[in-house]
């Protein structure tokens, strides 16, 4: 089973996400409340909390989890009830840690629908990626594909305000080169992840008052597509190795 932590962290690194953004340009408030982060938070430990209650996570990862012979033959729900699960207390720590130090920033930046659609769509990029370039009897689970689209998101805006980013960017470094060296970490997901988040974010930095939504809807629509588009392509693939 691949757990997939995000790896490793540090307080000054994560804290250095935390940077004093302006908070209108993106669509959201100083005064928001981070509701969608806390809502994450809440499910997934709650999640973790009913797997160890009901047969443990081993049972729930094979139900629910990152499984591509499984998808492949149309339970598609897998790829984002995959990032809801995880394997083990300390993966599940590492994850809602990273999610409490960059979750709220992000959602004061952007507001709660643009940050609910930068997580959702980050956690379906690291599935997506993960189903591409796993073997097909792999059980892949945990929210770290979204909490690196939180990361990469956090860097493309850091920088388009000018603010400090190179903690992150460190951050992000150990993490890809610690995805790679430790066995069990499922660091396809990882990439996909960080890939969908810098892309959600880049979308984000585009338009003006006037046009953003529009801009903002038809971008994050043709990013789902492309997620579904691939996992079809993928889905063929499969079905023709399993003979299904």
């Amino acid at each position: 089973m691949i757990n997939a932590p995000v790896g490793f962290q540090c307080p000054e690194c994560v804290s250095a996400a935390r940077v004093a953004m302006p908070k209108n340009r993106f669509g959201g408030s100083f005064n928001t409340v981070p509701t969608v982060t806390r809502y994450i938070l809440i499910t997934c430990v709650s999640i973790f909390l009913l797997s160890l209650l009901l047969g443990g996570t081993r049972s729930f990862a094979i139900s629910f989890g990152m499984i591509p012979s499984a998808i492949a033959q149309g339970e598609w729900w897998r790829l984002l009830t995959s990032t809801l699960l995880h394997g083990s207390i300390l993966h599940l720590l590492f994850n809602m840690y990273a999610l409490y130090w960059l979750g709220p920033q992000l959602e004061r930046v952007l507001g709660h629908t643009r940050f609910a659609a930068l997580y959702v769509l980050s956690a379906l990029g690291g599935s997506v990626a993960s189903y591409w370039f796993s073997e097909l009897l792999t059980v892949s689970v945990g929210a770290s594909g979204a909490i690196f689209g939180l990361i990469t998101a956090t860097i493309v805006i850091g920088r388009e305000m000018r603010t400090d980013v190179s903690q992150l960017v460190v951050l992000l470094g150990i993490n890809v080169v610690i995805g790679f060296a430790q066995p069990g970490i499922d660091w396809r997901a990882h990439f996909g992840g960080a890939v969908t988040g810098a892309a959600v974010a880049f979308l984000f930095t585009k338009g003006t008052r006037l046009n953003r939504d529009r801009i903002h809807r038809a971008g994050l629509a043709g990013i789902f597509v492309f997620l579904m588009l691939a996992t079809m392509v993928r889905n063929a693939q499969v079905s023709a190795l399993l003979g299904i």
